[in-house]
Order: structure tokens, then sequence, then C-alpha cells
């Protein structure tokens, strides 16, 4: 188990090694979402592989422990509060950030958020909403990162997407038509950027064991329908969604964009 993941409170992980990148070391990283669940551990994987790493977040206590927990790392993590939902806000925390350590290099869009809903519950407002938190900042990002990606002929952008939509899960419509969106976002990103050099890949995960999904979702009814659809028995968790991030970042998957990679241990639905 690594040392974020007892810290964060998730269950014990024996026998995982993370491969070394050295083409990620001193590599200038953005995480969205990164002060809990897969976004704390792709904070420390990151850190952990010697990358300067800024990270956003709503959640300052937890942000700030994060933060603290990495201080020896070879660049300590910088943590900064930003509402992504406020696009002055986040436009402001973009500019501080590469004002600070100078163009983003890596890009994870990680932030998103599951709530369960009703068809007939959703307001106007609560679509906005939803759309704001799990799709709409992704574009500003890449947007704002993408010059300094373009002066430098080079950059990573990595979206985390859902495989609920693949699965059609129930209760979560809006949240899938964003997650379906963000393949789409990715497709286009990469063909209009490729040619400045600029890789744009979707990670998508799948049941991932996360404290939130363990808290609220994933009671031992639901974790035997999760296995029993898997090709592979066993549970995923963040570490295995981040090796697959420090992969696409690194040189390592030059080759590699426009594509959606899944890590949901072969889930096929019901």
């Amino acid at each position: 188990m690594t040392a974020i993941a007892e810290f964060a409170g998730f269950d014990s992980f024996d026998g995982f090694e993370y491969a070394r990148y050295p083409s990620l070391q001193d590599r200038h990283v953005l995480i969205t979402g990164g002060g809990s669940g897969i976004g704390a551990v792709l904070v420390e994987a990151f850190a952990q592989q010697g990358s300067k790493v800024h990270f956003f977040d709503i959640a300052d206590e937890a942000s700030l422990a994060l933060a603290a927990a990495l201080k020896n790392e070879r660049h300590a993590p910088r943590f900064t509060h930003c509402d992504l939902t406020d696009l002055a806000a986040l436009t402001t925390a973009l500019a501080g950030v590469q004002a600070a350590d100078g163009p983003v290099q890596v890009l994870v869009n990680n932030a998103a958020n599951d709530v369960r809903h009703e068809i007939a519950e959703v307001t106007p407002e609560f679509w906005e909403r939803n759309v704001a938190v799990n799709l709409r900042h992704l574009f500003f990002c890449a947007q704002a990162v993408a010059p300094g990606m373009i002066a430098a002929g080079k950059g990573v952008i990595l979206n985390l997407g859902s495989v609920s939509w693949h699965l059609a899960i129930p209760q979560l419509p809006l949240y899938m038509a964003a997650k379906a969106g963000i393949e789409g976002l990715t497709r286009g990103l990469a063909r209009d950027l490729g040619p400045a050099g600029i890789r744009v890949n979707t990670i998508v995960p799948g049941g991932i064991r996360t404290p939130k999904q363990t808290r609220l979702w994933h009671t031992p009814e639901e974790e035997q329908r999760i296995l029993a659809g898997q090709c592979l028995k066993a549970r995923i968790d963040p570490e295995d969604v981040a090796a697959m991030t420090l992969f696409l970042a690194s040189d390592s998957a030059r080759r590699c964009s426009g594509r959606e990679y899944f890590v949901d241990a072969g889930w096929l639905g019901a």
C-alpha cells in the first residue's frame, strides 16, 4: 500500500510498484481534483516520479494534508484552492500555476462528481451544474495550457472518463452524458492539437475502490455484481488508474493519442 493510500483511508494494496519514467522527472504536471480519491493517488504517483505537481481542489483540509505528506519528494506538490465551475477563478488559478513553474507540460483533467439522480428530478439548474463540474472545465483547462504546449512543440492532456456510460449504469444519465462527451472532446482536441505535437487521450476507469465509492455505493452486493461482470475477478484500485496515467503522460507513450484506455478489469456489464 502506498503512503497516500494509507493516509487517505484506502484498503490494503499489496505487491504493486509503479514503473519509473525518467521523462517525467521535473515535468510540470497539473492535476484537477487532486485532493482526494483517484486524484490524491495521482498527485502522489507523479510526485514520486520527480514531477513538479500542482493540483486544484475545493477540499482545503484534505489537500493541505496531502501536500504536507509529500513535502519531502524531489518537488513538493503545490495545492491551489479552485472551484472549477467558476471560470473566472479557474482562469486566475491556471495563470498562477504557469507563472510559478512555467507552461504546464502534462494536464490531467481528473475532477468530477458522480451524483446519482432521477430523471424527473433534473432541473435546468442541475443540468448546468452537472455539465460545469463534469465536462466544461476540461475544455477550458486544455485551452489555457495549449499555447505553452504549442510553443514547446509537445505536451500531454489526459481526460478521466468513466465506464458508466459504456455500461448504462442506472441513475446517472447526466453524468454519463458528460462522460461520453469527454471522449468526443478528447478526439477533437487530439486532432486539432496533434500537428503541434500534443497528445490527448481519455483514461476510462471501471469500478474503482475509493473511500467515497465504498462509503456511498459499493455495498457487498454491488461489489459482487461488479466482480461478476469483470473478466478479472479482482477489484480495481486508484493505483491501477495512476499506473496507466503515468504511462500515457510519459514519453514511452509518444505515439498514443486520440484514444480511450480502459482500466476496468474487462467489465462487460450485464
